[in-house]
């Protein structure tokens, strides 16, 4: 990828990538935050449900949570089988995006440079 601050224009980094590109990269991540937001609700839904207290509309909503989230991970999963399956028809292989691997380090590599405004650790 072009660096832009080496004297690139953003122009000149976009024309680097493909739209196929574009597109594998925006579903994968999209199914990536998809799936993160489904693990992050059954886990409120599970909060909730223990701070219910025994009351029954607290318990029903807390339920109601974790199924729904339970449903949306399904449908992630499925939806990622789905895009893989008919993405390799298209000759789109978008599960090799899809690797939590590069994922961690690219977080690590950003909270390392200190991209928040808070005041610096070191």
């Amino acid at each position: 990828m072009a660096n832009i601050t080496e004297g690139g224009s953003m122009v000149q980094a976009a024309a680097n990538y493909q739209i196929l590109e574009i597109i594998n990269r925006g579903l994968a991540y999209a199914i990536i935050v998809a799936g993160f937001l489904s693990v992050v609700f059954i886990f409120v839904g599970g909060i909730s449900f223990i701070l219910s207290g025994g009351q029954e509309d607290k318990i029903k909503s807390a339920v109601s949570t974790i199924r729904y989230a339970i449903i949306g991970l399904i449908i992630t999963v499925l939806a990622t089988v789905i895009v893989g399956t008919v993405g390799k028809a298209m000759g789109l292989d978008i599960i090799k995006y899809i690797n939590f691997g590069d994922i961690i380090n690219t977080i690590t590599s950003i909270t390392s440079q200190g991209g928040g405004s808070g005041p610096s650790l070191d």
